[in-house]
Order: structure tokens, then C-alpha cells, then sequence
């Protein structure tokens, strides 16, 4: 069956109109009721969110879902969407629900589900969700009536429980006191989480983004945003910054002179450390395709590897898996941590970091120099179809023209995004003028034959 609802992470788009709808949730609700049942007992769904305005409408579509299906639902409100993969394991429930569009603007939402032990679904579990979406009338006949029908409760303590598995994840033998921390919550998920954490463990915290409305959720300020941080340290003397986006399962920092350190800067840092320390399995990372080929260079001088997956940070975490490795990442701020939680989450990849500080008596801006970027840029074009590159002629020709060029100094990565109609194009070499002439040449090709106009491009 073709994915119709389901994308690289959960269901997303824009609120009120399909697939983000309340009927669509409503029978999402429906369907993993269904399906996460269990007959000889009472079953109860964990469901999060965070700020955007229509997470009430969706919230409450949800809960009358699962609820109609004589299962109950246990809501805690904004939290970060690791949170309720916490929650979930350690309340034993059947299975969590996080109502979010992570990174993206307000006006869209999402839905994505994590199994009762706290991990993403399987490819295979979202397409039996998506078939008892489109075929409801199966599951019609099972409606529970009288004392059998579910209920809802709301969990008053699941910030307090949350916080405090964040501060365990730290070693208890340092702190952070002495230190400035600027804070950039992106007014979502964790404006109430975050600055608790860092404060009780010392630090002196300077927050941003930590008063949403409803509408202000990424706008202009978290992960996606850094420059907001950057100017903040430079502002405040603060030993770094810290963004993290609207569901913080991502952060990104900046050191303490304001530059940026991203996920793959990240990567490294904990990897050589953890290689250091003897605590790296296998001596591996795991990566995806998107990340600059400095972090293999660090981690083979460190002597250990990098394994890549597919872009999407389940990929990453079923590769894990799959091998026992236990860090992993992407280069947006994605870390997993699989010693300390089930998904990326920002706050943790921030406390290790944190540690590594503390424990080598070292700024950020010198630990992050474990690795050299080569220089990459990062076009996207917004297509009308996503139709498979090979099939495109012109494009394909033009694709395989830049990657002889650029050799074996040099890579092309063309994909499109999970979550957005956009072609990304990213190419790294060792001229940042030259790969971006490239790049700028390569969408313009891609922008005559699928595009619907172009988005940005970085380095």
C-alpha cells in the first residue's frame, strides 16, 4: 500500500485542511486505539503537543478518537515530543501521541505516534494506520458502549517527571554552576522544561522564546534561527547558547565567541569523547547522507567510523538499533542518545555537551575545533510533482555533469523533503564559491522542469 498519510515523520501539514484536519485525527485516534488495544486489560495513550494554536482542535479530535474505542487517554499538555516518548515507556502505557510540525511555522501541525517503548513506529505499523483510516467501516462494528468507553485524564505532574529524568541524564558529579547559559526555547515545547533543567543544575540562564501565544511557535528565533543566539552571547558575555526548535527533539548551539556548532560539530564531539572514555561501541556514529564529510575525517583520526543512513532521524535510530551503536545524529541538531532516551532530545544532546565541558575544562569554540567542515550549500526548490530524478532526463544529465566535476573532492546529494514539496539540493566541495555556482546552476534546471519556484540556499 502507498503511503498516503504517513511521511518520514508522522502525518504533516497544514492545520484545517487535509491531512491536518479533525476528522483525520479523529480517525487517526480511532485507528491506534484499535490497534494498540489490549482486550484483558484497561489501555491508556500518552498525547502531547506543543503551542501552536490548533493543537487544541487536534488534541481534542484525538482524545474522542481514542476514547470511542474504549481505550483511555492520558494528556500532558506542551511538552517536548522526547518527553512523551519518555512518558510513554516509563508510565507503561500502550502507546504515545505527539501533536507537533516540530521545526516548521505555526499554521502547520502533526501527528506522529511512538510505541510503548518509548521508539517511532515502523514503516509497517503507520501503513496498518493508514488502512484503517481509509477503511473505518472495520473497525466500526468494535464500538464500545456503556461503562466500556474510554476516558481522559490530564497528568499534572508530567513536566516534574520530565524534568527530573533530564537532570539523571547528567552526571551527578559535576553541575553548571558559574556558568551562562542563553536560551532560545523557539516559544514551544519546552519554554517551561528547559529553563528549569539548566537552572536547577546551576547555571545562570538567560531565556529566549520561552513565552508563546500560540502564533509566535519558530518564528524567527530557535534552532532554525541561531543568529538570535549568536547576538545574544556576544551580548551577555554567556559561555554559549543553545536553540532548540518548536518540539526540542533538535538543538543547535553557538560558542561563547557566537559562532555556530551544528549537529555534525555535535557528532564529533561526542564521539571522540565517548571513543576517549572506552564508551563507544564498535567505535561508531551513525550519520545520515546529509552530513559533512569532516565528521568522518574526525572520527577516523580518532580512530573510530562513521555508518550513514537515509536523512530522517528514524533511519538513524532503527540503524542503531539494528547494531547496538549508541549516538547518532543529524546535521540539524537531531542527536540520539541511546544510553539516555529513545529519540533525539534536545536538552539531553545540550547536557552532554555539557558535561564534556565540565568534565574537560574546555570552552565549546575549542571542542568543536575536533572537526573541520568542508565547505557545503544547501539549495531547496519548490517542485509541483516528486517525480524520480532518473525519470527527469535533463535533470539527471545535469546532475551526473557536477558530480564528475567535482571528483573525489566533492559530492552531490539531491532529495526530496519528507515533511514539504521541496527538492533539496546539497553539494560540498572544497570551494564554497565554486559549489555554490554549481548548486545555483543546478537548480535552476530543477526549478524549469518540476519547479513551482525556489526556496533558499546556505553554506
Amino acid at each position: 500500500m502507498s503511503r498516503r498519510l504517513f511521511g518520514t515523520d508522522g502525518v504533516r501539514g497544514v492545520a484545517n485542511i487535509h491531512p491536518m484536519t479533525a476528522e483525520t485525527a479523529l480517525q487517526l485516534g480511532r485507528a491506534a486505539a484499535y490497534l494498540f488495544k489490549h482486550h484483558d486489560r484497561r489501555s491508556r495513550i500518552v498525547i502531547g503537543k506543543d503551542t501552536r494554536l490548533s493543537g487544541y482542535m487536534l488534541e481534542s479530535a484525538l482524545v474522542a478518537g481514542i476514547c470511542s474505542m474504549g481505550v483511555d487517554a492520558l494528556l500532558v499538555g506542551p511538552l517536548p515530543t522526547p518527553g512523551i516518548a519518555f512518558l510513554t515507556a516509563s508510565m507503561r502505557a500502550d502507546a504515545g501521541v505527539v501533536i507537533s510540525a516540530s521545526h516548521n511555522p505555526y499554521q502547520d501541525n502533526g501527528i506522529k505516534f511512538f510505541a510503548r517503548d518509548g521508539f517511532k513506529l515502523p514503516d509497517e505499523v503507520e501503513a496498518k494506520l493508514e488502512e484503517l483510516v481509509f477503511t473505518p467501516t472495520s473497525i466500526d462494528a468494535l464500538r464500545p458502549t456503556a461503562a466500556e468507553v474510554g476516558k481522559a485524564f490530564r497528568i499534572d505532574d508530567a513536566v516534574g517527571r520530565y524534568v527530573v529524568f533530564l537532570k539523571n541524564s547528567f552526571p551527578k558529579e559535576f553541575d553548571l554552576v558559574g556558568l551562562k547559559i542563553v536560551l532560545d526555547c523557539a516559544h514551544g515545547a519546552a519554554y517551561k522544561v528547559a529553563p528549569e533543567v539548566f537552572t536547577e543544575l546551576g547555571a545562570e540562564v538567560i531565556a529566549y522564546g520561552d513565552k508563546p501565544n500560540g502564533t509566535n511557535i519558530n518564528a524567527g528565533c530557535g534552532s532554525m534561527h541561531p543568529e538570535v543566539i549568536a547576538a545574544a552571547v556576544r551580548e551577555h558575555g554567556a559561555h554559549l547558547g543553545i536553540a532548540l526548535d518548536g518540539d526540542a527533539d533538535r538543538c543547535i548551539f553557538v560558542d561563547e565567541h557566537g559562532s555556530e556548532v551544528d549537529g555534525d560539530h555535535i557528532l564529533a564531539i561526542c564521539g571522540t569523547h565517548m571513543l576517549a572514555q572506552g564508551k563507544l561501541p564498535q567505535r561508531t556514529v551513525v550519520a545520515t547522507v546529509m552530513s559533512n564529510i569532516g565528521l568522518d575525517i574526525a572520527l577516523k583520526r580518532a580512530g573510530g567510523c562513521v555508518v550513514k543512513t537515509a536523512v530522517g532521524d528514524r533511519y538513524v535510530v532503527e540503524e542503531m538499533r539494528r547494531h547496538d551503536y549508541r549516538l547518532g545524529g543529524e546535521q540539524s541538531g537531531h542527536m540520539i542518545f541511546l544510553d539516555h532516551n529513545t529519540t533525539g532530545d534536545g536538552v539531553i544532546t545540550a547536557l552532554q555537551v555539557l558535561a564534556i565541558m565540565q568534565q574537560t575544562g574546555k570552552p565549546l569554540s575549542e571542542l568543536a575545533g575536533v572537526m573541520t567542515a568542508l565547505p557545503q550549500v544547501l539549495v531547496n526548490v519548490r517542485v509541483r510533482e516528486r517525480r524520480p530524478i532518473e525519470q527527469v532526463p535533463e535533470i539527471a544529465r545535469k546532475v551526473q555533469g557536477v558530480t564528475a566535476h567535482l571528483g573525489d573532492d566533492g559530492r552531490v546529494l539531491i532529495r526530496y523533503s519528507g515533511t514539504e514539496p521541496l527538492l533539496r539540493i546539497m553539494l560540498e566541495g572544497q570551494n564554497q564559491e565554486e559549489i555554490t555556482e554549481l548548486a545555483n546552476d543546478l537548480a535552476e534546471t530543477v526549478k524549469t522542469h518540476l519547479g513551482a519556484g525556489a526556496g533558499g540556499s546556505h553554506g
